[in-house]
């Protein structure tokens, strides 16, 4: 199969009915929606229940993204789930998944890269499609990060929501589909977003839960730097590498991370803001999910039509980065 593209032939949401709003935090925390609103731009995020779990918001998502395919389950041959919030240790989320969407045909595993998790799944499909390893696979990014949330923290607390998002791609000897990707790390910035507990360096005790070291730890201002100069970085190097301009794109969608941050890649990268797609007032930050959320909501609203180009970004804990430009 020579000059195949993977192409995103399908795409899906699902996230939790629970939500919490900044009023709700603001009884919980010491912290108000003026303050929340001003330095994220969230004004609520989707919070699952105590009997909900990942792989049930991902299930739905990815069937979903299935049948707007237009295929069957069992065609896919390639299935990853970007998560930081497995049901459980082991087997991988991604195998649960598999199992209950009866995709049994598929290479299935679970893929570490926090909210760079979707771009770096998308881009490993891209290269098994592209070597004809995979007919079509299933990438989903599905977290459920209100379990790692400390409510006595406003630092984080106001930040993650819980959702799930996921893309069936397949191969196009046309024009369209992914043009360039672009994954990069640096874990010696691991501390500036981590969860210190829980494995096998702090094993999950009776001390380390009430220690709370299974909650999330964020430097907010050394991240915020750290991501936006990345974030510009990884997207230019994929748009120079495509042969295209920030003009050239008709939809940027950046990983939902904080507004500050969005606006600040959009304005450095010259992308102008009617072009840039936010929706994490209604969601927050649910990591690996928000690109895929974000990316159906856009084709559900009419937003994205057949040939638009468009660039997705994304930054992590890690560090993790990416970017992944494609033609519609």
């Amino acid at each position: 199969m020579g000059n195949v593209n993977a192409v995103i032939l399908g795409t899906g949401r699902a996230y939790p009915e629970g939500v919490i709003t900044n009023a709700d935090l603001e009884t919980m925390v010491d912290t108000s929606d003026e303050w929340i609103t001003t330095r994220t731009g969230i004004k609520q995020r989707h919070r699952a229940a105590d009997n909900e779990y990942t792989s049930l918001f991902a299930v739905r998502a990815a069937r979903q993204a299935i049948e707007r395919a237009r295929i069957e389950a069992s065609d896919i041959d390639l299935l990853i789930c970007a998560t930081v919030t497995p049901d459980q240790i082991l087997p991988a989320t991604g195998c649960l998944i598999q199992a209950e969407l009866g995709a049994h045909r598929a290479a299935a595993f679970d893929l570490v890269a926090a909210c760079s998790g979707f771009l770096y799944g998308l881009t490993l499909a891209n290269q098994m499609i592209r070597s004809s390893q995979s007919r079509y696979a299933l990438v989903i990014g599905a977290e459920i990060l209100t379990r790692y949330v400390d409510y006595t923290d406003r630092g984080t607390c106001v930040i993650f929501g819980d959702g799930a998002g996921a893309a069936v791609l397949g191969g196009t000897t046309s024009e369209r589909g992914i043009l360039s990707a672009r994954i990069r790390s640096d874990g010696r910035y691991a501390e500036q977003l981590f969860s210190p507990g829980g494995g096998t360096r702090l094993q999950p005790t009776a001390e380390t839960l009430s220690g709370g070291m299974h909650f999330f730890k964020m430097r907010g201002n050394e991240l915020f730097k750290v991501a936006v100069r990345s974030m510009i970085e990884v997207s230019t190097e994929v748009l120079t590498e495509a042969g295209y301009k920030p003009e050239d794109i008709k939809l940027f969608v950046p990983h939902q991370a904080n507004q500050r941050i969005t606006d600040a890649v959009a304005d450095k990268l010259g992308v102008d803001s009617s072009k840039v797609y936010s929706n994490i007032a209604m969601h927050g930050n649910t990591s690996s999910a928000s690109i895929p959320i974000a990316l159906d909501e856009c084709v559900e609203s009419g937003m994205l039509q057949e040939g638009d180009l468009v660039l997705m970004a994304s930054f992590g804990g890690g560090a993790t980065w990416g970017a992944v430009l494609t033609r519609w």
